[in-house]
C-alpha cells in the first residue's frame, strides 16, 4: 500500500497545483466563439505510439477548421497519471486530454488516494479502437486460442505471459484464473520490452496492441492468434477475433478518445465531436489502420457509455481476482 501511496505522490510532484476549482460559468456566446486561443493535446503515451499519430492527424485537420493552433504535448508516465494530473491541474478548456481509456479504467484497483476523480474526465468523443492483439512467439507450437490453453493444461506452470499495468492485465489474468490456466505472470514497465522478450522466446504469450509488436510480426518472430476486438483487423482479415475463437470474456475494444475538464458543457463537447467527425476523412481512417487503429468516432454519450462498459468488465475480472478497489479519499 505504501509504495503505491509513494508513487502516487512522486508522480503528483509533476504540478503543485491541488485539485482545481470549477471552470469559469460558459455562456452560450463563449460556447460559440470556442476556441478563442490555441489548443493544446495532452496525451499519455509518447512520441510514435498509434495514439499520437491520430492525435497529430486531428490536430492538424482541426486547427485548420477552427482557425486556431492546436499543439500535440506528449506526457507519458506514471501509468498515465502523469498526463492525467497535467491536464486536470490545467483546469483549462483549451486543454483536453487526449488518451486511450486502458490508461486510467485499471487504477482504482492499482494507485490508492489518486490525485484525479473520475469525473475529473468528462468524454468529449471515442476517435478510434485501437487493434489489440493476442500473439505467441512464433517458435511455439501453437496456432489457436485452443491449442494454446491445451498446451496450457498440458504444461501447466511451464508457459509465462507478459504484463503491463493497466486494464488488459486484469482481463487477461481474471480469463486465465477462469479458465484455470495456470500460466505466471512476467511484469514488464515497457510495452516494447515485453515484445522484444516474446520474440525471443523468453515469454509465451502477450496481449499487447497490434502496433506494439508490429515490427517482431514483420521480422518473422512472432504470430498472432486472434485479435480482442469485436471485429477482424482489416490488415489481418483471415485473423479470428476472440469470440470467433471460441473466447468472449476476452472481448475488449481498446478505446482512444478526447477529454475536456469538469464544467465544460455538452453543447460545447458535441460541437467538438462533430468537428472531429467532419474532419476524420478517408485518408486518416487508412492512415490509423497502417498504425493498428480503427476510426471510430463517437459523441460524448456515446464514449462515455463504451467507457462504463470498460470499467465494469475490469471491475468484473478484479473481483474474480479478490482484487478490491483501493481508498481514494
Amino acid at each position: 500500500m505504501n509504495s503505491r501511496r509513494n508513487f502516487i505522490l512522486a508522480s503528483a510532484a509533476v504540478t503543485a497545483a491541488a485539485l482545481p476549482l470549477p471552470l469559469a460559468h460558459f455562456t452560450a456566446a463563449a460556447d460559440q466563439a470556442w476556441p478563442t486561443r490555441p489548443v493544446k493535446f495532452i496525451l499519455t503515451l509518447g512520441p510514435g505510439s498509434g495514439a499520437d499519430i491520430g492525435a497529430r492527424l486531428l490536430a492538424d485537420r482541426l486547427g485548420q477548421r477552427w482557425g486556431q493552433p492546436v499543439v500535440v504535448e506528449n506526457r507519458p508516465g506514471g501509468d498515465g497519471i502523469v498526463a492525467i494530473n497535467s491536464f486536470v491541474g490545467a483546469h483549462d478548456d483549451h486543454q483536453l486530454l487526449f488518451s486511450p481509456t486502458s490508461s486510467f479504467t485499471a487504477h482504482p484497483f492499482l494507485h490508492d488516494h489518486l490525485p484525479y476523480k473520475p469525473a475529473d474526465l468528462l468524454p468529449i468523443a471515442r476517435v478510434s479502437n485501437t487493434i489489440i492483439s493476442i500473439s505467441v512467439p512464433a517458435s511455439l507450437t501453437v496456432n489457436s486460442m485452443k491449442e494454446l490453453i491445451a498446451l496450457a493444461r498440458a504444461q501447466p506452470g511451464k508457459l509465462n505471459w507478459a504484463g503491463v499495468t493497466g486494464a488488459l492485465d486484469f482481463i487477461f489474468a481474471g480469463w486465465l484464473k477462469r479458465e484455470g490456466l495456470d500460466i505466471a505472470k512476467i511484469a514488464y514497465k515497457n510495452p516494447v520490452d515485453a515484445a522484444n522478450d516474446l520474440a525471443e522466446g523468453r515469454v509465451q504469450v502477450y496481449e499487447s496492441a497490434l502496433a506494439i509488436i508490429r515490427p517482431q510480426l514483420q521480422t518473422g518472430k512472432v504470430k498472432l492468434l486472434c485479435v480482442t476486438n469485436t471485429e477482424r483487423a482489416p490488415t489481418f482479415p483471415d485473423l479470428p477475433t476472440v469470440e470467433q475463437a471460441g473466447q468472449p470474456a476476452l472481448r475488449i475494444d481498446g478505446l482512444v478518445g478526447l477529454f475536456g475538464p469538469t464544467g465544460m458543457p455538452l453543447d460545447l463537447r458535441q460541437r467538438i465531436a462533430a468537428d472531429i467527425h467532419a474532419v476524420a476523412d478517408d485518408t486518416i481512417k487508412q492512415r490509423l489502420v497502417t498504425t493498428g487503429q480503427l476510426l471510430n468516432v463517437g459523441g460524448p454519450d456515446e464514449f462515455a457509455k463504451s467507457i462504463d462498459e470498460q470499467r465494469a468488465q475490469v471491475a468484473a475480472f478484479a473481483k474474480e481476482l479478490g482484487i478490491a478497489e483501493l481508498p481514494q479519499d
